[in-house]
């Protein structure tokens, strides 16, 4: 594994060789959300995993952050790698900023899965993360943990792999809360920016959600799809907001599939 930081002070970890994909976590985690898909992803690809700015090893610049800003930090890590085009895979959080990288660099994407996000919500659903957030202002980011956890993984799964869990919860608990806050309003309010636009996606883009997720719902996924020219809906039996860590094998034969039959090699 290679770990380097680009310009702008993104923090990276490359593995593999082979077509480039660029794996983009959600709010609160980082890059290593994505440990579970390397070992099967770089078998034919180098894979790109980064911090989102605030998060993890990448620092939050010092302004007001905007969607616009995450997809900025991609365009500039892309363009300091000298990826021409590169697939794209991100979860929660990082579907908003696929979407809004995907709007302005059509020509550099070859593929786009987008994964457990969030499509176009009702009032009744912006008012929960805008209830944890007013928790969070007055109580603290920690007080979100265990709900998080509750939401994410499966009860079955929690009592099963403790270590899983626990790591992270760490990654929560490290957070800069005013980091955490600042991404978790943009993932909060972003969604009607792209909402009207997604015929504009002009990749083969997989969308997928889990099939429990209570955020993601896979009525948005599939609303999602269909609102993209083209894109395949997939929803994953059992799981919910964290596939990536508790369906991982399902996962990766998911990714390995789709990239497989759209990615050029």
């Amino acid at each position: 594994m290679s770990d380097k930081r680009i310009e702008g002070g993104s923090h990276v970890a490359i593995d593999g060789d082979g077509p480039p994909v660029v794996l983009i976590h959600g709010v609160g985690l980082d890059h290593t959300m994505w440990d579970a898909q390397v070992p099967a992803l770089t078998q034919r690809y180098t894979v790109i995993r980064y911090d989102m700015l605030g998060h993890g090893l990448t620092p939050r610049p010092d302004k007001e952050l905007e969607l616009g800003d995450f997809a900025d930090q991609l365009a500039r890590l892309s363009d300091s790698l000298e990826l021409d085009r590169f697939a794209l895979v991100g979860l929660s959080m990082g579907v908003l900023v696929s979407l809004k990288f995907a709007l302005s660099n059509a020509d550099r994407l070859t593929a786009m899965v987008l994964m457990n996000g969030v499509y176009d919500r009702t009032e009744e659903q912006l008012a929960g993360i805008r209830g944890r957030i007013a928790q969070a202002e007055t109580e603290g980011t920690q007080a979100l943990i265990d709900a998080a956890l509750e939401r994410w993984l499966s009860e079955s799964y929690r009592q099963q792999h403790p270590e899983a869990v626990a790591a992270i919860r760490n990654r929560l608990e490290s957070n800069n809360p005013a980091d955490f806050l600042a991404a978790y309003k943009i993932f909060a309010g972003a969604d009607p920016q792209l909402t009207a636009r997604l015929s504009a996606v002009s990749c083969p883009t997989l969308v997928t959600t889990g099939e429990l997720d209570r955020g993601s719902l896979p009525a948005m996924s599939k609303a999602m799809a269909t609102a993209i020219p083209n894109a395949e809906c997939v929803i994953l039996d059992g799981l919910r907001h964290l596939p990536t860590t508790e369906g991982a094998e399902t996962v990766n034969a998911l990714l390995l599939d789709f990239l497989g039959r759209t990615v050029p090699r």
